[in-house]
């Protein structure tokens, strides 16, 4: 029994240092151990005590095991369901986020209304509390009221929460006009290979930001003196970058033009959150955006974020892949409609209600049917582009949806250096999908999908499409350690069992 143990917990380690992209000499090297010491852990045939588990958690960033409190969450779904019926969209994890950052600008108060409840947006709460914001819920726990000091106590941030979250990094534009001098954590998140912050530190150099990155903090120091003498020019068309110049820009007493900038959901979003707060923003939804910022921000304003579209593409892969008729209300279709192009060749069968407008009272609307298609292969890759082409977080979806269609798929996602490679895992589950290299795989359908258990990809949408695979698999699948879902969908498990889906979630012993 002990050694059946020893190797379960081997498998584990295993499937959490590959996720991680290591080595054994890496972990090795992480651990201050052998490589072999290593090699029979994984194995199962070395005893290991609590303790250096303990340490290969940390070192992976992957609760193998947990003292003292809740294990990690797990996920037993029953596949070959249909879905059907009817479910909603909830607000954008990513505009709710940007937002949560963008009321460090105010000195009134923000009430935000129906924020996801996702462990990102915990612990960007955290965060916040820990400098000296006060937030809370409100109206039964569906709105956010945020109220913040007049003095932020920036020495006490909540690294911990900080480190595990890369919207962090949107702390930047805000804090510049609180403080001449501060420092935040290198930003965390999914683990989607690396990712500079150099055009965030281009952007705000014009504001005067200057930062060193050292010892595990970026240390930021203000020139107050000085301001943008021409139009700032985005050396990447991020939406982070764009948020963190929309913010400082937005308290810079004239007016900014930001040339190359996204126009993505969660960065019109923003916009139209600044222009409540008195700050005009003309060009949205365009490249150039020009901001008529305000010194000084003191008003209680009250904003709807609007739907998420990324969520929306999951339901919708969702009906597909387990080829049901399902209705996802509330879909913003403005950030969907390359993808629907798309999914209409491939042979997609759909209809879409007529629009209406979202709370926010800008963002548009639809109620969109998916029946069950026959799909064939697209002519053409599938790539991501900036807005308005196909976004690049529904890209791992169509890794799904390409598997259960007739034919060959290229996917080629080359904005992120690791996320292709955590699409290969749906091979486990019966699809063909071949790794060409890090940013491209071609997928072969249509698949007959089985069950399996695995650990949870380390990157946040391609578990989630680890996860509607297993609805489609005949047969009992478990799906471990999916805190990374968390980070982005509220509760997800609970609302497909609401339209037909058997997901039990679960923790170890």
């Amino acid at each position: 029994m002990a050694d059946d143990y020893l190797a379960r917990i081997g498998r584990l380690i295993r499937d959490a240092r590959q996720h991680r992209g290591w080595t054994q000499l890496q972990l090795a090297d992480a651990l201050a151990t052998s490589q072999s010491a290593v090699n029979r852990i994984e194995r199962g045939n070395q005893n290991i005590s609590l303790e250096m588990i303990a340490r290969i958690g940390e070192a992976l960033d992957s609760e193998i095991v947990s003292l003292g409190y809740a294990g990690p969450m797990h996920l037993r779904v029953v596949g070959g369901r249909r879905l059907s019926g009817s479910i909603d969209v909830k607000t954008s994890k990513n505009a709710c986020v940007a937002l949560l950052c963008a009321s460090l600008l105010n000195a009134g108060r923000t009430i935000l209304r129906k924020v996801a409840r996702i462990e990102e947006v915990y612990r960007i709460l955290e965060v916040l509390a820990s400098i000296g914001v006060r937030a809370r819920w409100i109206n039964e726990g569906s709105d956010l009221e945020i109220v913040p000091p007049g003095r932020l106590e920036l020495e006490a941030m909540d690294t911990e929460a900080a480190r595990r979250t890369r919207s962090v990094i949107m702390f930047l534009g805000p804090l510049m006009h609180r403080t001449g001098r501060f420092r935040i954590p290198y930003a965390g998140g999914c683990d989607l290979g690396t990712r500079t912050v150099q055009p965030h530190m281009s952007a705000l150099r014009h504001f005067g930001l200057d930062i060193t990155a050292t010892g595990g903090f970026y240390h930021a120091q203000v020139d107050g003196g000085v301001s943008p003498k021409r139009a700032i020019v985005l050396t990447e068309r991020g939406d982070t970058v764009t948020e963190n110049a929309l913010m400082a820009a937005a308290r810079h007493d004239g007016v900014t033009v930001i040339r190359n900038a996204s126009s993505n959901y969660m960065v019109q979003d923003l916009c139209f959150f600044l222009e409540e707060l008195g700050v005009k923003v003309e060009g949205v939804g365009t490249t150039t955006l020009t901001v008529h910022g305000v010194p000084v921000i003191d008003r209680d304003v009250d904003y709807s974020p609007s739907e998420d579209p990324v969520e929306a593409m999951s339901l919708l892969a969702a009906a597909v892949v387990t080829s049901s008729e399902l209705t996802i209300r509330r879909v913003p279709v403005e950030f969907l409609e390359i993808e629907l192009a798309v999914l209409e060749e491939m042979g997609l069968d759909h209809d879409r209600g007529g629009e209406y407008a979202a709370a926010n009272g800008r963002t548009r609307l639809v109620d969109l049917t998916v029946r069950p298609s026959k799909l064939v292969s697209p002519i053409d890759k599938i790539h991501p582009m900036p807005f308005p082409g196909l976004n690049i977080d529904n890209v791992p979806f169509f890794a799904a949806i390409a598997a259960v269609a007739q034919g060959s798929t290229l996917i080629h996602d080359w904005v992120y250096d690791n996320r292709a490679i955590y699409l290969t895992e749906l091979t486990r589950l019966g699809a063909s999908v071949k790794l060409l290299d890090p940013h491209r795989v071609l997928v072969e359908g249509p698949t007959r999908w089985r069950g399996s258990e695995m650990m949870c990809p380390p990157a946040l949408r391609p578990a989630v499409v680890v996860l509607l695979a297993m609805l489609a698999a005949e047969g009992t699948s478990v799906l471990r350690n999916v805190y990374v879902i968390n980070r982005g969908y509220e509760e997800l498990a609970e609302r497909l069992n609401a339209v037909g889906a058997q997901i039990e979630t679960f923790r170890d012993i």
